[in-house]
């Protein structure tokens, strides 16, 4: 298997539209977020620790991000099936996409080769990307920890 040429976003660019279900099977598009700042991440698998520990950290945070005027929004290949569970079963208010064919992430620059179990695999690289109210990216991260990743994107953001 030939690795995915994958190309992160860079800051002061617009951010590629996408039309992705929703837990409830909505279809949800980058427009639905225009005039709003969003925090778009991406994480490999809903329910896993990793995914469970960013996902709660993001809902515990969402007040206050929402505060600051920042909309979330996680993004990964589950099916909206699994996202539906995976809402419910941790209380998480806001949108979870589907990216089942991985197309989003890898427009956004967040798929490609990472290390899992001493294997190099390819698949989600847990990213973020920060979008202004006109869709602009303003800040990316890119292979990033789940644990504390909510902190360290308020104090990049000036909202810690």
């Amino acid at each position: 298997m030939l690795p995915t040429k994958t190309v992160k976003l860079q800051t002061g660019t617009p951010a590629p539209d996408f039309a992705l279900r929703d837990a409830k099977g909505t279809v949800r598009t980058l427009g639905d977020f225009r005039g709003k700042n969003v925090i778009v991440y991406f994480y490999p698998e809903a329910a896993t620790p990793g995914c469970t520990t960013e996902a709660c950290d993001f809902r515990d945070s969402l007040s206050s991000l929402q505060g600051h005027g920042y909309q979330v929004v996680g993004i990964s290949p589950d099916a909206p099936e699994e996202l539906a569970a995976f809402t419910g079963d941790f209380g998480l208010t806001f949108p979870l996409l589907s990216d089942e064919d991985h197309a989003v992430a890898l427009a956004y620059g967040a798929w490609g080769e990472k290390l899992r179990d001493g294997e190099i695999t390819e698949g989600i690289v847990r990213s973020t990307v920060v979008l202004d109210a006109e869709g602009k990216v303003t800040l990316t991260r890119y292979q990033i920890k789940a644990e504390g990743h909510v902190a360290e994107l308020k104090s990049a953001l000036g909202l810690a």
